[in-house]
């Protein structure tokens, strides 16, 4: 049992000594002390004690209270408008459901409570004057990196088989790898994540992806995620060609993630571009061919990844903002980018300047999990070029029908009846001006329309 300090929030230190004061033992545990530990700022601060849920009610009673918890021994008291979850000491029954036990035992034991409890990292817990109590070398496992199951993997990812996911979701938020028992349980368990609600796959896989070590925990768990993602699989060995790549189909959208630069991104971006990234070239098995020279090709691999990731989104009940800006970001993630200020500007017009600085970021992380040759240098300059005129011309360029210097009132006070004609007419205008044949000046516009004849 060690000594060390961690430093309580006022009210869960408050709430220790509440609980303490009425008799009861208690602690901070799991995820707040893993975090305290790592020296980082931790979201929660849960409590789990020996008092029962009606002894709580009745210690808390001057307080709020959330009580949907309570028959799984959870009551949440609001202090200062933050919900702190307080927990009986409890053994699990059996979860026929591989998702919720379906019983639970109030013990008196923190031990007991502690075995129930998913990986070594978060099954500690704290308390002032008595420190650190681990029993099960969650510390050891912190120093070394791990994840690792309490007790027997098979049995912990028997009974909640969103474990599976939590574990790869930790290793990507720490930066950590699984343990290999708990790895090889994960992968042997991996198809039972189909009883678990699309929702909570959802919530997994997004924190997954959102996480700092996203790349590598894709990149060393693939067989596992096909748990989640079966469209996966195919794409682990899928080979392409040497003189653009350097890994396979999943390695390399692994890479991609990693490479990822989303610095500026608000975030529904970050979101956005993180699933766009990790599903892009999801169809490439299915469009694979080799040439005569021996080639691997993957023509059409943007469009049938499109919709390769708008079912595997909407399988999991992803936000309709997320389905849709990833799926239009496949659709084209491949495709050339116009060099000339005409055609930039037709696409700006066409995307919008936020979807293609985001199609921009999705390229950049794409060229750099490709191999390091003259070939893809020379792509990665032509998107900078891209991006950087395309930004001075979101900026200065007339490129909507809002921008032009004429509108649907000035044409019809020149004598163009109202109806359809009208925005057929300002369409006309726009395009020639984004062509370059007009400038944005009203004079100089309905000179021209005078001069087609159109006045």
């Amino acid at each position: 049992m060690s000594r060390d300090t961690i430093r309580l929030p006022r009210d869960a230190y408050r709430l220790l000594q509440t609980l303490r004061a009425a008799g009861h033992s208690a602690y901070v545990v799991g995820g707040c002390v893993r975090d305290s530990l790592l020296g980082r700022l931790p979201g929660d601060w849960d409590i789990c004690t020996s008092a029962r849920p009606d002894q709580l009610r009745a210690i808390f009673h001057d307080q709020r209270l959330i009580l949907t918890g309570e028959k799984h021994g959870t009551v949440a008291v609001i202090l200062h408008g933050k919900p702190y979850e307080i927990t009986t000491y409890r053994l699990d029954g059996s979860y026929r459901d591989h998702r919720h036990p379906d019983s639970v035992q109030f013990v008196d034991d923190l031990a007991a409570d502690l075995a129930r409890r998913d990986f070594t990292v978060n099954a500690m817990a704290y308390a002032p004057g008595e420190g650190i109590i681990d029993l099960y070398g969650g510390r050891r496992d912190l120093a070394a990196g791990i994840v690792r199951c309490v007790g027997t993997p098979a049995d912990r990812f028997a009974e909640d088989a969103l474990r599976i996911l939590r574990a790869l979701r930790f290793t990507a938020k720490l930066g950590f790898t699984l343990e290999p028992a708990t790895a090889a349980a994960a992968l042997a368990a991996r198809d039972t994540l189909r009883t678990v609600s699309a929702e909570r796959l959802y919530t997994e896989l997004d924190g997954l992806l959102l996480a700092p070590g996203a790349g590598k925990t894709l990149a060393q768990y693939g067989e596992i995620l096909g748990g989640v993602v079966p469209e996966i699989l195919p794409c682990i060995g899928c080979t392409q060609p040497g003189r653009w790549h350097c890994y396979d189909v999943w390695q390399h959208s692994a890479a991609a993630v990693a490479a990822l630069d989303l610095r500026g991104q608000d975030t529904r971006g970050v979101r956005v571009l993180c699933w766009a990234t990790f599903l892009h070239d999801i169809a490439k098995p299915q469009c694979r061919t080799v040439g005569p020279d021996g080639a691997a090709h993957f023509k059409g691999h943007n469009q049938r990844g499109a919709q390769a990731a708008r079912t595997i989104l909407r399988r999991l009940k992803a936000p309709a903002y997320l389905t849709d800006g990833a799926v239009g970001l496949i659709a084209v993630h491949d495709a050339p980018l116009p060099a000339d200020d005409a055609g930039i500007l037709k696409l700006l017009n066409r995307s919008g300047a936020i979807f293609l600085r985001r199609l921009c970021v999705l390229k950049y992380a794409d060229l750099d999990a490709h191999a390091a040759t003259p070939e893809v240098a020379a792509r990665r300059a032509e998107v900078e070029r891209f991006a950087c005129r395309m930004d001075e011309l979101a900026k200065t360029g007339c490129y909507t029908m809002r921008q032009l210097a004429v509108n649907g009132a000035d044409l019809m006070d020149a004598g163009i009846p109202a109806g359809p004609g009208v925005g057929a007419t300002l369409q006309t205008l726009l395009t020639a001006v984004m062509e370059g044949r007009l400038p944005n000046e009203k004079a100089a516009l309905l000179a021209a329309l005078e001069k087609e004849g159109l006045l």
